[in-house]
């Protein structure tokens, strides 16, 4: 199972770059990416792959600069979609 901590600290496998670092380099390989402006933030939603497999990003960008990021594996995606569509309905 892919682990995105793992590049995040450093864990990734052998001959595999893990994230982070600088330099310009690019640590995985974005297949689709969707930008969401949203009153004082900006969302980028990214499917990216590694040598661990296919992940999801979404990053949000505030006003000020301020930036979060989360990541998780493609294989959560249909439990992250059912968890928002519930939140929806609370709305």
């Amino acid at each position: 199972m892919f682990d995105p901590m793992a590049e995040l600290t450093g864990g990734a496998p052998q001959g595999v770059p893990a994230f982070g670092g600088g330099g310009g380099r690019q640590y995985a390989d974005e297949i689709h990416s969707v930008t969401i402006h949203a009153r004082q933030r900006t969302f980028y939603v990214d499917l990216k792959q590694s040598g661990n497999g296919k992940f999801l990003k979404i990053s949000e960008k505030s006003r000020g600069g301020r930036k979060t990021t989360i990541m998780f594996d493609s294989e959560d995606l249909d439990q992250i979609i059912a968890a928002l569509q519930e939140m929806k309905t609370k709305i």
